[in-house]
């Protein structure tokens, strides 16, 4: 069954709540969670957060893949093309899977994959972290990082990338929604899902 998160300002707890709550739900963890959803949702910011609630590592899909490729996302898009960022992608998160038990935060383009989405659904505890279309404007304005934004509107490409993806990302189990409030509270939302949903 889909679990969706309530907004963070209506889960009603305290702190104290969800410091209690995530060790429960640390203590159950059997798989990885996974982080997916579009750029600019806090997916990395959240998993932080996340992971640090749970105690636990954190670990960011795309940092793995730079570090094994000694380049960037972009220059990966640039110099061998998306099939191939995606192929290496796919290989990293398999291994983070494989390695890590904690909070991996994936590029928004990974849960397309249709392997790689397999493997996460097979392997991971899924988690979609929706947004608004102008939320996300504002977030990924703040750095010329997204190969993606690159040739054109960046409002009417995010609007398009959400409306073509929302069927992947809608087979997470769980989803949450991030809005231009605290990324703590999103990282709250999460927890307060995953015991639901565990």
């Amino acid at each position: 069954m889909r679990e969706n998160a309530l907004p963070p300002e209506e889960t009603g707890q305290t702190p104290g709540q969800i410091a209690k709550i995530a060790q429960s739900v640390s203590a159950r963890l059997t798989k990885p969670i996974v982080l997916v959803g579009l750029m600019g949702t806090g997916k990395s910011t959240v998993g932080r957060k996340l992971a640090a609630l749970l105690q636990t590592d954190f670990i960011d899909a795309d940092n793995e893949i730079e570090d094994a490729a000694q380049l960037s996302v972009a220059e990966i898009f640039e110099q061998f093309g998306e099939a191939y960022f995606r192929d290496g992608e796919r290989r990293v998160i398999a291994r983070l899977m494989d390695e890590h038990l904690g909070v991996i935060a994936t590029g928004g383009g990974a849960f397309i994959n249709d392997e790689t989405r397999a493997l996460i659904l097979e392997n991971a505890i899924t988690v979609w972290i929706d947004c608004e279309i102008d939320v996300l404007v504002e977030r990924t304005g703040r750095r010329d990082t997204r190969p993606l934004l690159r040739d054109g509107d960046p409002h009417e490409i995010l609007a398009r990338l959400h409306k073509e993806r929302e069927p992947h990302y809608a087979l997470a189990p769980i989803r949450v929604a991030s809005d231009d409030g605290p990324h703590f509270e999103t990282a709250m939302a999460i927890i307060e899902a995953i015991d639901r949903w565990l």
